[in-house]
């Protein structure tokens, strides 16, 4: 099966050696996308101190920005944000951010139904209160 690896000229640049989506066939795998920013380390909604210590968050701001950053992806591979099918979503504080997080999804997907997941973890790679992993289908 032909594999072809896709990378973003829009969206953030991995934190490690991976791309930012494999496609296999018709399916699209992508790697866990957060809210950060292209090109610098700002992270969107988050005020961090000298030794990289979060002092607040805005999970709102996070949530735009994540999803942002995954339609970026998918444009990129040649899918579409309608071709989503299922995203596993990981939150650093579930009682406090699923239910925002949970409105601004009924906002995003409300003409596309993908299947979800979501788990609470304690920490993602960088300053982040959201990570999605998602998978979609290229026509």
């Amino acid at each position: 099966m032909n594999e072809i690896v896709i990378n973003s000229d829009m969206a953030p640049e991995p934190v490690g050696l991976y791309p930012h989506a494999r496609r296999v066939g018709n399916l699209l795998f992508l790697s866990g996308v957060g809210p950060r920013e292209k090109g610098n380390n700002k992270i969107p909604g988050v005020e961090i101190d000298s030794n990289g210590n979060i002092l607040s968050y805005d999970i709102a701001i996070q949530c735009h920005s994540v999803f942002k950053n995954v339609k970026y992806i998918l444009e990129a591979s040649g899918s579409s944000w309608d071709n989503l099918f299922d995203v596993t979503v990981f939150l650093t504080n579930m009682k406090d951010d699923f239910p925002i997080y949970n409105k601004i999804w009924a906002d995003y997907f409300k003409d596309n139904l993908p299947c979800r997941t979501t788990l609470e973890i304690n920490c993602l790679p960088t300053p982040i209160g959201i990570e999605l992993k998602c998978i979609a289908t290229i026509l």
